[in-house]
């Protein structure tokens, strides 16, 4: 049995049907009992428990031959990331007690990062995963290209892409979630000891420049790019409702910097499928669709 938690989202989905589409057993552990009915339905087992509540998850967790670890994304962290820090807590005691067969925990690029930012949530679950003496991958995806999502917008009524990743010509490690997924299932059905590490992006890296052109093709419009300065991010976050909007500006630092960055510049990373131009279409496609 592998149980899968964030199994409602892009990446959680696309690795319990792969395992399904296997054969293999799969428990739902889910927040939400008003989502059971699709899950069951599907095949799997189903344990509620929040991500916070180690007692339910240790619950989800026992007697599980692999589970997959997706935190949730707190994008407007308190100082201190108090609250990552009480989802670590639960996850690690759950998995300590229930002793699963094997783990896959969704972290990222810049787990790694020398300085803190809003990515450091996942630094510090990987620093606590390492400490419990079962065997875990930590699987490190690049930037999602889905998070594209947000510019449709402004490229289809606007023909702008406002991009804080600049300058507008840099190359950024990217990858299609379903390509996280996919490569999540894989390794859950591995055998390893100890701890490993596994970085994982696109077949090509992304610049600003190169989403504008795939929007340009995608909703058959000139699409340019206009980077967002710097010093008015402070005011557009807040504007937005961020309270602590510093974390997520060093982690677009750490970009445009180069200091969040795979090691040996990927080189050794494992290569995705799917194109940008690929996720693009579709994203274009739902927006044009809601519009």
């Amino acid at each position: 049995m592998y149980a899968i938690t964030g199994i409602t989202g892009k990446v959680g989905g696309v690795l319990a049907r792969s395992l399904l589409a296997k054969g293999l057993p799969v428990r739902a552990v889910l927040r939400d009992a008003a989502k059971t009915n699709e899950w069951r339905d599907r095949g799997c087992d189903i344990a509620l428990a929040e991500m916070d509540d180690a007692a339910s998850l240790t619950s989800a967790f026992s007697g599980a031959a692999g589970v997959f670890i997706l935190p949730p994304s707190e994008f407007d962290p308190e100082p201190g990331f108090p609250e990552a820090r009480r989802v670590i807590a639960a996850v690690t005691a759950a998995l300590a007690k229930a002793r699963p067969g094997k783990i896959v925990c969704l972290s990222t690029i810049g787990a790694d990062a020398p300085h803190e930012n809003l990515l450091t949530q996942r630094t510090l679950l990987e620093q606590s995963l390492r400490e419990i003496g079962l065997p875990v991958t930590l699987l490190r995806p690049a930037w999602f290209m889905e998070n594209a999502l947000w510019d449709v917008a402004s490229a289809r009524d606007e023909g702008v892409l406002y991009s804080f990743l600049q300058p507008a010509d840099k190359p950024v490690a990217m990858v299609a979630t379903q390509d996280v997924g996919r490569l999540a299932a894989m390794l859950l059905q591995e055998e390893w000891s100890g701890t490993r590490v596994v970085e994982l992006e696109g077949p090509a890296r992304v610049s600003p420049n190169d989403i504008a052109r795939a929007f340009a093709t995608a909703l058959e419009r000139t699409v340019r790019v206009e980077t967002v300065p710097r010093e008015s991010w402070e005011q557009i976050f807040r504007t937005q409702g961020t309270r602590n909007p510093s974390p997520r500006m060093r982690m677009l630092d750490g970009f445009n910097e180069g200091w969040i960055e795979f090691s040996e510049h990927g080189r050794s990373a494992v290569k995705g499928m799917t194109t940008l131009d690929d996720v693009i279409a579709e994203l274009a496609s739902r927006g044009n669709a809601a519009a």
